[in-house]
């Protein structure tokens, strides 16, 4: 069985057989079982201690891989993920995305507390970094604009959750995002190496940013000169096997760009004009949805397909998803073509007033055409396929 879970269901042309396929191909290329097969750590025999801290989305799963592979070298560990896994010595936490809460501060608190001023330089401390972590790993810094007593206070969790709500709505790229995100913390920017000094630190890097910039990975918590970061995986890996799998089918593919940024509704658009025809175009990247609907539902993925829609044609199938199987809903991300178009039409849905409304998955769920694969542990965020077939 793949990944996508209405794969059958949403197979209904040759050319969504195709592009389905290559999700499957993309999903299975990052699991974190293949990425870490044949991961060492050199000269582990070094360290008197052997640490590991986890945070962001598929975290969990990367750190109980890690936790079988080390056995009784690791001393001790903390995780904290939006899905659990099972662990023998790591201390788990389930947080929550893309907003944080009490639970993830206090996870936060309980490694700075157990680490700070309490290691040495013969302790090792792996940290494994995901996309989600700098909701998932956070404690403000910045004082409160009020002050209670007389005396100052750190910004409260009601103003923390309001000031990231108002970031992801706003329509500001994830680097823009992480920059704001820094002032206030303790541990982004660098801070959780500084904290965790003199120990060897050694950053292992799943990234979801476009162009892989470490500092901008859940915010760069281990961007220090001190500590050693690791890329151990981003969107190229899926890209690439995309592309191989599009050739072993016989059909031209290029990869036009990894770090693909913009506005959702505008993207999907831009990449089909691209697109030559008889080829598949693929990219990754992560796209920007400004919401002027708050009750709206769906993400950037959803909204990137439906703003192809506007400007449909007979020729051109497409689907955006993100890796890690959620687009801030339960779809993934949609898969769009003149059916799509057809069905909404019978089906009296409006593309452009559901992009109005930030509304893009009650659309794809009414049409059928939403891709569903549940939560996944990986993060490399978000693909794009675009299959142009001979013009008529």
């Amino acid at each position: 069985m793949g990944f996508i879970k209405n794969f059958d269901k949403l197979s209904t042309t040759p050319q969504r057989k195709i592009v389905l396929e290559l999700i499957e191909t993309a999903l299975e290329s990052i699991q974190p079982e293949k990425v870490l097969k044949d991961f060492k750590i050199e000269n582990i025999e070094n360290y008197e201690n052997i640490y590991l801290i986890g945070f962001g989305k598929g975290s969990a799963k990367i750190s109980s891989i890690l936790e079988k592979k080390l056995g009784d070298k690791l001393t001790e560990g903390y995780a904290i993920d939006v899905t659990p896994e099972q662990f023998s010595k790591i201390s788990f936490t389930q947080g929550t995305h893309p907003l944080p809460s009490q639970a993830n501060l206090d996870f936060t608190k309980k490694v700075i507390d157990r680490f700070e001023n309490k290691l040495t330089e013969k302790d090792l401390v792996i940290v494994v970094v995901t996309g989600g972590g700098s909701a998932l790993f956070e404690l403000p810094a910045r004082l409160a604009s009020e002050s209670v007593a007389g005396r100052p206070t750190l910004l409260s969790l009601t103003e923390l959750i309001k000031f990231n709500d108002e970031l992801l709505k706003s329509g500001k790229t994830i680097e823009e995002m992480n920059e704001e995100r820094k002032k206030l913390s303790r541990v982004k920017g660098g801070g959780l190496a500084r904290i965790l000094r003199p120990a060897k630190v050694l950053g292992l890097i799943f990234s979801d940013v476009p162009g892989n910039d470490i500092s901008t990975i859940a915010s760069g918590p281990t961007d220090d000169p001190t500590a050693e970061n690791i890329l151990m995986l981003s969107n190229k890996t899926a890209l690439d096997a995309m592309k191989k799998k599009a050739e072993k089918l016989g059909i031209d593919a290029q990869i036009y760009f990894d770090a693909v940024q913009g506005e959702a509704k505008v993207v999907g658009g831009e990449l089909v004009k691209l697109a030559k025809p008889n080829s598949i175009t693929l990219a990754g990247g992560e796209t920007t949805v400004k919401v002027h609907n708050s009750q709206g539902k769906g993400g950037r993925n959803q909204e990137l397909v439906l703003g192809f829609l506007l400007n449909i044609d007979e020729n051109t199938t497409i689907a955006s998803f993100n890796s890690d199987g959620w687009d801030n809903c339960e779809f993934a991300g949609a898969i769009g073509d003149l059916e799509t178009f057809k069905k909404a039409k019978e089906l009296n849905q409006n593309p452009q007033k559901s992009l109005e409304k930030n509304n893009s998955f009650e659309f794809f769920q009414k049409t059928g055409d939403g891709i569903q694969t549940g939560r996944l542990p990986s993060n490399i965020s978000d693909l794009m396929i675009v299959l142009k077939t001979p013009q008529n």
